[in-house]
C-alpha cells in the first residue's frame, strides 16, 4: 500500500500542477489535492475514513454532473461516438474537456475508495488483537 499511495500521491500533484492553465483550476487544483494529501497520510501510514467517505461523496455527485451535464459523458458517447479524448493534450472541444474530468473523477473515487477499504480493514483487524 505504500507503493500505491506514494505513486498516486505523486501522480495527484502533478495531475494538480497541470491544472494551472485550465479554464477551472480553482476547481481541480484543490481537487486533486485533497486526494493526494489523503495518500501522502496513507502513505505515512495515517488513515482518515471519515475524509475518504467526503472526498468520493464528493467527487461522485460532480461525476455525476459530468455525466448528464451538455457536453458530458452521455454526449461524448451519443452525439460525438465515443471520439478519442487522447488525441492531443490540447482538448479544443468541450466533450472531451468534460469527459476527461469524469474519468478523472473515477480515478479519484477508486483510489480513494481502495484506501477506504484498506483503513476499516486495518481498523477491524487492530480492534481484534
Amino acid at each position: 500500500m505504500k507503493i500505491f499511495n506514494i505513486f498516486f500521491c505523486f501522480c495527484f500533484i502533478v495531475f494538480a500542477a497541470l491544472q494551472y492553465n485550465d479554464p477551472d483550476p480553482y476547481v481541480w487544483m484543490p481537487i486533486y489535492l485533497y486526494a493526494a494529501l489523503l495518500c501522502w497520510f496513507a502513505f505515512r501510514n495515517k488513515f482518515y475514513p471519515t475524509a475518504y467517505l467526503i472526498g468520493i461523496a464528493v467527487y461522485a455527485v460532480y461525476a455525476t454532473y459530468k455525466v448528464f451535464d451538455t457536453n458530458g459523458l452521455i454526449d461524448w458517447i451519443t452525439k460525438h461516438h465515443e471520439e478519442n479524448i487522447a488525441e492531443t493534450m490540447k482538448a479544443e472541444k468541450p466533450w472531451i474537456e468534460e469527459t476527461r474530468e469524469f474519468f478523472g473523477l473515477v480515478i479519484l473515487i477508486v483510489v480513494l475508495l481502495i484506501n477506504y477499504f484498506y483503513a476499516k480493514r486495518k481498523m477491524k483487524k487492530a480492534a481484534s488483537v
